[in-house]
């Protein structure tokens, strides 16, 4: 009996390892699709406006549209207040004290401030930036993007392989360029 057992763990691992990584990735975009329509099916989002990209599975949700007609282009400075989800509604992070105060993940020694980021190098979550480049200035939305979008398969301290997450974010404002700073580089 044991030698059976010890055969099927054999072929099963033999059987595996021929499954190539994009299979899998394909595998776990497919899982995070059906994940987030479910999702979406259980916790309606109230909005104003939506977005689906069925090609990367992509959803947004705006919640406010500002009507400022700004968007960001690459090489803008972006600042955002966000709220990171788990699709449990659990939070992860953010960049509002009083939220990570209520959802018991405040820590003393990182500043609680909105994001700012440089638009279009990849300097935040291929998502999140993303959802910025469909945000006008001052807008608010709800994000919800598969894993490949995210973190993907890499670990980060309390974040699981594969996690889908949504993120509300708060488009606060667009620094553009200033002419001294790109004669300097």
């Amino acid at each position: 009996m044991k030698k059976t057992g010890l055969a099927v763990v054999f072929i099963i691992s033999l059987l595996s390892g021929c499954i190539s990584d994009s299979e899998n990735s394909q595998a776990i975009f497919e899982r995070d699709l059906r994940l987030i329509e479910e999702y979406i099916q259980q916790n309606p989002i109230a909005s104003v406006k939506e977005f689906e990209d069925p090609g990367f599975g992509i959803r947004v949700f705006w919640q406010e549209l500002s009507g400022s007609e700004k968007r960001a282009v690459p090489g803008d400075t972006l600042l955002a207040d966000y709220i990171g989800r788990f699709l449990d509604n659990s939070v992860f992070d953010t960049s509002i004290e009083s939220v990570a105060r209520e959802n018991n993940i405040f820590d003393p020694s990182r500043p609680y401030q909105p994001l700012e980021m440089v638009f279009g190098i990849g300097d935040v979550l291929p998502g999140f930036e993303f959802a910025l480049g469909l945000m006008d200035e001052g807008d608010k939305a709800t994000v919800i993007m598969p894993s490949l979008y995210g973190y993907g398969a890499g670990e980060r301290q309390g974040i699981p392989r594969n996690s889908v997450l949504i993120f509300e974010i708060d488009f606060i404002s667009i620094k553009e360029p200033v002419e001294d700073d790109l004669n300097d580089e």
